[in-house]
């Protein structure tokens, strides 16, 4: 377990300076987190906590709302099997249980080798590409078992890198906004007049306008 090193330390409080609010890039942070990690450490939820401040707890409240947030070490690829009725009626059950003969796991446990992780999932929004999965999040849509045993191959071999990084990556182009074209964040404890808009309806007919 570990806090934010010192390269994600400076991504944090950039990532902090674009909220009026700090607590509103507690999402944000958390995913950071993962990023470094592959998972959401404890140390790292403290850090996070005293960053944008918060209770620990509150942090905690939050990661351990998401599903994709893992509080818990992971394999460097996260098999989500979809088992919804969609996937369920073209094979998702049954490319679940290959999944785990292929690999030697259960549904919710790791590789020894900390490679893979399988998890046994709800819908994944993918109904008309069943039966589907997700690999760190990227689909893989109308898969067989020979299909998934080659998916697999190719990740333990080190092949396609270029398009599913380690668990905890959500992109590889950070956003970044130089200081010179940033618009800043507005203060919500501002008070702005409303501006209301009046609209006139026409009068009926026979009356007097």
């Amino acid at each position: 377990m570990a806090r934010f090193d010192e390269k994600n330390l400076a991504t944090a409080l950039e990532i902090i300076s674009r909220y009026p609010v700090k607590k509103s890039a507690l999402i944000p942070l958390l995913h950071l987190a993962q990023e470094q990690d592959g998972y959401v450490a404890d140390d790292t939820m403290e850090h996070i906590a005293e960053l944008v401040e918060v209770t620990p707890a509150e942090v905690l409240g939050t990661c351990s709302f998401y599903e994709m947030f893992k509080r818990e070490p992971v394999g460097k690829y996260v098999i989500n099997v979809c088992t919804n009725i969609s996937c369920q009626i073209m094979g998702g059950e049954e490319l679940l249980h290959h999944a785990e003969q292929k690999l030697g796991i259960k549904a919710g446990s790791t590789t020894p080798d900390g490679m893979f992780t399988i998890e046994d999932v709800e819908c994944i929004a993918a109904c008309t590409e069943a039966p589907c999965l997700q690999v760190n999040y990227r689909y893989f849509h109308r898969l067989g078992h020979d299909e998934f045993d080659q998916l697999v191959d190719d990740l333990a071999a080190g092949r396609r890198t270029d398009e599913i990084p380690p668990h905890g990556t959500l992109a590889r182009v950070r956003q970044h906004i130089p200081a010179d074209r940033a618009a800043g964040p507005a203060d919500p404890k501002v008070n702005v007049e409303p501006v209301w808009l009046t609209t006139h309806a026409a009068p009926a007919e026979g009356a007097e306008g």
